[in-house]
């Protein structure tokens, strides 16, 4: 699987990817809450979510790789001001690098659905994928990082659940809106009858 664009990408997937790494980075201005794990409660997740749901599997991924090589290159772009590459072995290093992984799971679901999108499928498309994808990668860091058992690092886990749902419902909610607004991705036409 290749995130590179290809020679059919044009000016406006490269607007589009610009502009999500810079909601990435609008999102780091809403302060973090820090938790004893190490791991901060962050508006960011919202920008993965929205990435995926309004700019696909391969955009929205590629908006995540722009806004992470961002931060590797030591530009403070992540909620509380923190940026350079120690970021990525600290305790948030693995949900860091599930975001263009977590994107493009909820694009390529988005994107089989797309023609039947409603805000309660979106909302569980957008929720269960993202719960999966970057609590299963984070919490596989951090007990790596802290360190702690995986299970302990799962538990831990736990109060990020009802902000993510809420980001989640209004991830799903904006995709709704610009799918019938102004759509910027298409249904994958083979997909549509999963």
């Amino acid at each position: 699987m290749t995130f590179a664009p290809s020679s059919g990408s044009s000016t406006r997937d490269i607007v589009y990817i610009a502009l999500f790494a810079a909601v990435m980075a609008a999102l780091a201005v809403v302060p973090p809450i820090n938790l004893a794990t190490g791991v901060p409660i962050t508006a960011q997740s919202l920008g993965v979510m929205l990435a995926g749901a309004v700019l696909g599997a391969r955009r929205g991924a590629l908006s995540m790789l722009l806004f992470l090589a961002l931060v590797a290159v030591g530009l403070p772009l992540l909620a509380g001001g923190r940026g350079g590459a120690g970021v990525f072995a600290g305790p948030t290093g693995g949900f860091l690098v599930s975001w263009p992984v977590a994107a493009f799971v909820i694009g390529w679901l988005t994107e089989r659905f797309w023609s039947r999108l409603t805000v309660p499928l979106a909302f569980g498309l957008i929720f269960l994928s993202s719960v999966a994808v970057m609590y299963g990668i984070g919490n596989a860091w951090l007990s790596y990082a802290a360190p702690m058992p995986y299970l302990k690092a799962t538990l831990a886990a736990g109060p990020f659940l009802p902000g993510d749902a809420v980001k989640a419902l209004i991830a799903a909610v904006v995709a709704v809106n610009v799918k019938r607004s102004f759509p910027v991705i298409r249904a994958r036409q083979a997909q549509n009858a999963l």
